[in-house]
């Protein structure tokens, strides 16, 4: 899944707008982002065009996992 963020602004009141593609979307969130940088280009009040994106297949948290067992970290900090 994409998003894409960007925010527009209004009289200096800023609104934050989003869009949502699904997996196989890529390249119309890409195509998307572009046509928001070619308005700001041309003078429209746009900024903080981004994109994020997340794996709706993945298995359990991110990051999160038990250390091998001949994992020794240690802080060498004094």
């Amino acid at each position: 899944m994409y998003m894409v963020y960007w925010t527009e602004h209004d009289n200096d009141l800023p609104l934050t707008r989003a869009q949502a593609f699904n997996s196989s979307q890529m390249g119309a969130a890409l195509h998307f982002m572009e046509q928001l940088r070619m308005r700001k280009r041309a003078g429209e009040p746009i900024s903080f065009v981004t994109m994020c994106s997340e794996n709706p297949h993945v298995v359990g948290h991110a990051g999160v996992a038990d250390p091998a067992a001949d994992y020794n970290w240690k802080k060498r900090r004094r």
